[in-house]
């Protein structure tokens, strides 16, 4: 069975520009995807990993 992400929703901070990515939900993590090429598939991860991306961008570990 293939699980399909919902919720699709990008960042408020895009404001109108077209190249970003949209986070949309899987189970019960997350998926990303470029929002110029939507067709091109997403990336999936699950609770605990998008908790960890979350807490390193958020803690500037990608500098």
């Amino acid at each position: 069975m293939t699980v399909h992400p919902r919720g699709w929703r990008k960042s408020s901070r895009s404001g109108r520009v077209s190249n970003c990515v949209e986070v949309g939900r899987v189970g019960d993590g997350a998926a990303v995807r470029d929002t110029k090429n939507r067709e091109l598939g997403y990336v999936a991860a699950t609770r605990q990993q998008w908790t960890a991306f979350l807490d390193a961008v958020k803690n500037n570990r990608f500098e």
